[in-house]
């Protein structure tokens, strides 16, 4: 049986002098506070990438694909040992079958998220052979330990034991490890984890905790994931220890630095560090600089050669190869099959709930259009979802087979009560929506609407003088991290459940008794919300049944509906402007 503890992990990291930096942004909007510096120590984190290997198809400021990003890292490995410092690439995903893809990647540190867990075989394919690819990895210089450690996790399958964080760090070999004789320079935390220890599901507050314990001076560097946000976060008074991550999706890619130009902006907010974390005894000599990079192929290559143009020494044979590969997969499972074309964009956030544009909003319209039971058609009936079963945005254009993951990958079935009286079943969705405990299979933290990262902008070029929507990130350093400047995109919250009705009169009179339909993950909250005192139900869940047939599942409502409402413009289908500005 696999364990998955904290995966302790030991690297090197060779450097030497500083680089200083020009500014680069002369006529463009684009790295208006330079070129990302490098020093001492300079770390690159992917995370929550979820198998986005193509990119984004449709979002060209987001456009760049898995081999891009091959050639970007060899070209930054390739600067860094002309400029006598180190790049440490750190891994730490949910991407499950993808994950072969990653081995084209001199990944330094890697570690493992939810996704990884949750079904057997993926476990087994992860343990197996993903982490036979990279085995160890061995310093030369820096002393570096590194602990990988997943958020309170509990939903894995029986073939994999996760140890929490509070007994792993009680455990013999991590206390061993920490007091070891030989000099340790770094400490570098990485997993799932949001950053910020007031997140509760965060346990990177309990690593920080057990190594000051015994290492109250020694610095600690954490990669975080999780969230889905952009952030950089001090965590105490020294500035000696502090977390950096990604936000999500192929997004973006960060660069954070050990380096002699500044000190974080202590406080920017008053949600950095919890009360309980310890301060480090002596002054801090280490400085820092990050860097958020948009995910395309004019970022990685002026980073890495400063020019944005195709070359040929950016653009590698083995990258080239990693595309056909990507492309190949995506034409094999049938991911381009084309059923419609979406005549603008749905965002889940950037727009009022229900409102023009709001993805929900389309939902809802699809769900009533298509949901049809030939046995029960002239029943009346309710489909609840949870919002939590929508992972991500529709952009405006092709609609794919691909895009029917996108906006919701998961494989909940549809399962229904029958005949349940309309006064009970009309309120049912208030009940869920006022009970904070009902939460999706993705948790959408709060942070993700937080004023310090907007996701999903969009720009054609980079010389392109509008500034476009995007993310705009304010973090412990400051506001200006973004390599790309953009303006913010609205955000909005959501409810934790959407409802549409279909068969209902067409008079708007109701029916004394509906069916009421949902996915299957949320069977026992509905069952529960039917059997409050204020609702009045007695039911239970034996009482559900299957409502379609399994095989149509929260990825199968969309499609459908798209063979039937968009098909006429499908021969001329342009791509939009992006998610917030169509």
């Amino acid at each position: 049986m696999p364990t998955i503890p904290g995966m302790l992990f030991s690297t090197l990291v060779a450097l030497t002098a500083a680089f200083h930096p020009s500014l680069a942004c002369e006529g463009e909007p684009h790295s208006c506070y330079g070129e990302p510096e490098h020093d001492v120590i300079l770390t690159r984190n992917t995370t929550d990438t979820h198998g986005w290997l193509e990119g984004h198809t449709k979002e060209q400021n987001y456009g760049a694909d898995w081999g891009d990003y091959v050639s970007f890292t060899r070209a930054m490995k390739q600067k860094a040992r002309n400029l006598g410092v180190d790049l440490l690439l750190d891994l730490h995903d949910d991407a499950g079958p993808s994950d072969a893809t990653w081995e084209n990647v001199e990944y330094g540190l890697l570690t493992i998220g939810n996704h990884e867990l949750y079904i057997t075989e993926i476990a087994y394919e992860t343990f197996s052979n993903f982490s036979n690819v990279y085995g160890d990895r061995h310093l030369t210089r820096l002393g570096i330990m590194a602990f990988g450690v997943l958020f309170d996790f509990t939903s894995n399958s029986n073939v994999s034991k996760v140890i929490k964080a509070a007994s792993m760090v009680q455990e013999s070999w991590f206390l061993e490890a920490v007091n070891c004789t030989k000099p340790i320079d770094l400490f570098v935390v990485i997993g799932d984890n949001p950053v910020r220890t007031t997140v509760s599901s965060s346990t990177f507050g309990t690593l920080f905790r057990a190594i000051r314990k015994t290492r109250p001076n020694v610095p600690i560097q954490a990669f975080g994931g999780r969230t889905h946000i952009r952030d950089f976060v001090v965590y105490d008074n020294k500035q000696r220890a502090w977390s950096i991550k990604s936000s999500n999706y192929t997004f973006t890619n960060p660069n954070g630095v050990i380096n002699p130009t500044r000190s974080a902006i202590l406080p920017v907010s008053t949600e950095t560090a919890s009360e309980s974390l310890p301060s480090s005894t002596t002054p801090s000599d280490l400085w820092y600089a990050r860097r958020y990079l948009d995910w395309n192929h004019l970022t990685f290559a002026y980073h890495a050669e400063g020019s944005q143009q195709y070359t040929t020494s950016f653009d590698t044979p083995k990258a080239f190869a990693v595309t056909s590969k990507i492309t190949a997969a995506r034409n094999k499972l049938h991911l381009t099959n084309l059923y419609g074309c979406a005549p603008q964009s749905y965002c889940q956030f950037c727009k009022p709930f229900l409102a023009g544009g709001n993805l929900f909003q389309l939902l809802q319209t699809a769900l009533s259009t298509v949901f049809v039971n030939e046995t029960r058609k002239h029943t009346p009936h309710l489909i609840t979802i949870s919002i939590g079963s929508v992972h991500f945005d529709l952009a405006k254009g092709r609609f794919t087979y691909d895009d029917s993951f996108i906006v919701s990958p998961f494989k909940d079935a549809f399962q229904f009560l029958a005949d349940v009286p309309y006064e009970q079943a009309s309120k049912v969705l208030d009940f869920l929506n006022s009970d904070t405990c009902v939460e999706p299979p993705l948790l959408y933290s709060s942070d993700r609407m937080h004023k310090r990262s907007k996701p999903k902008g969009r720009v054609i070029s980079r010389h392109f003088t509008e500034v476009s929507l995007g993310y705009t990130t304010i973090d412990d350093f400051g506001d200006d991290g973004d390599d790309t400047i953009h303006a913010k995109i609205p955000s909005y919250t959501q409810p934790n459940d959407l409802q549409a009705n279909a068969s209902f009169p067409t008079d708007g009179s109701t029916s004394a008794t509906v069916d009421l339909v949902f996915i299957g993950f949320i069977a026992s909250y509905i069952v529960n919300a039917l059997n409050q005192p204020v609702v009045g139900g007695n039911y239970s869940t034996s009482q559900v049944a299957y409502y379609m047939d399994k095989s149509f599942t929260t990825s199968s409502y969309l499609p459908a509906y798209a063979k039937i409402a968009w098909q006429e413009t499908t021969p001329h289908c342009p791509v939009g402007a992006g998610i917030g500005s169509d």
